[in-house]
């Protein structure tokens, strides 16, 4: 009897053992590895609930024909930005990017979770209790590196080649448009609460700068983020053969009377910018707080439009 127990008793144990391993078997055939910015983590093949946690992760994720289902809020609009508003008609807001609401999140039931170490390091362990989560490493310049985990996360590789593909022949086809224009020096800067910057080329519309072949004025053309802090003795610094400054308000209205001082200031109308009418004000979130392929695009066609206008 003992024998026929003990057979019996190693029978479940293998049967068991069977049902495990196809489990884990589907398991596997149904999920990748994905390799980011906090490890390896096992994602779903074909996520069908996904929640970004930045804006230009959100960009990238609509570029390629998917609408996640939750997403930070726009740092601008409400909750979207103006320009991205009707594409990002029935997603849902989980709070800002250095501000996610995990109740939110939780409640959406996600599959999939992309997030950015630089936002949300402090919070990667929570979220990945709530689903699989990836996170980018930076948020500054080059897009298209962020861009391309994004794709791989979400199993749209060979979209996301095609949306940077187009992306490209747009850069080059705006660049022979422009032809002599892209010798011109492009300065930027940017007006923000408590802070004037200078921008260099390690930025989102310094990216955009170069890929066009526009060059910058001498002080500017660095592979860094900005000079921060400006006072009103660089206002020549400023300077270039075209000036764009964007500025990033907050609701108060403190930023905008800053920029209108700064521009009425007149050692700034004394730049060459100035007197040429070289100087736009562009929208802040194109130029810089969105931060992904749609509004890359878009930033293309206002330095076309601008250019080409003098």
């Amino acid at each position: 009897m003992k024998k026929i127990l003990s057979a019996l008793l190693v029978m479940v144990v293998l049967l068991a053992a069977c049902g495990n391993n196809k489990n884990e078997e589907a398991s596997n055939k149904d999920t990748r590895e994905i390799k980011h910015a906090m490890g390896t983590t096992k994602v779903p093949k074909h996520p069908k609930r996904i929640v970004v946690l930045t804006n230009e992760g959100t960009e990238a994720l609509v570029a390629m024909g998917v609408k996640p289902v939750g997403a930070a809020n726009s740092y601008e609009g409400n909750p979207w930005y103006k320009h991205l508003s009707k594409q990002y008609k029935g997603i849902e807001p989980v709070g800002a990017e250095s501000e996610i609401n995990l109740e939110k999140i939780a409640k959406l039931k996600p599959d999939l979770i992309i997030g950015n170490k630089f936002r949300q390091e402090a919070q990667y362990k929570k979220l990945s209790e709530i689903a699989p989560t990836v996170y980018s490493k930076e948020l500054r310049g080059d897009w298209k590196n962020n861009f391309k985990l994004y794709a791989k996360a979400i199993n749209k590789e060979e979209k996301g080649k095609e949306v940077i593909a187009n992306y490209d022949k747009h850069v080059a086809k705006t660049k022979k448009e422009l032809g002599d224009k892209v010798n011109s020096e492009v300065s930027m800067v940017r007006f923000m609460p408590g802070d004037v910057r200078i921008y260099h080329k390690d930025t989102f519309s310094g990216v955009v700068l170069d890929e066009l072949g526009i060059k910058r004025p001498k002080g500017q053309d660095k592979d860094d983020f900005a000079e921060k802090g400006v006072t009103k003795e660089r206002i020549k610094a400023m300077d270039g053969d075209y000036l764009f400054y964007f500025t990033f308000e907050n609701g108060d209205k403190k930023v905008t009377e800053l920029e209108k001082e700064w521009v009425n200031d007149p050692a700034f109308k004394e730049l060459n910018a100035s007197k040429k009418g070289h100087v736009f004000k562009v929208d802040d979130a194109v130029w810089n707080t969105s931060g992904g392929v749609l509004s890359a695009n878009m930033m293309v066609d206002d330095l076309k439009e601008k250019l080409s206008e003098k």
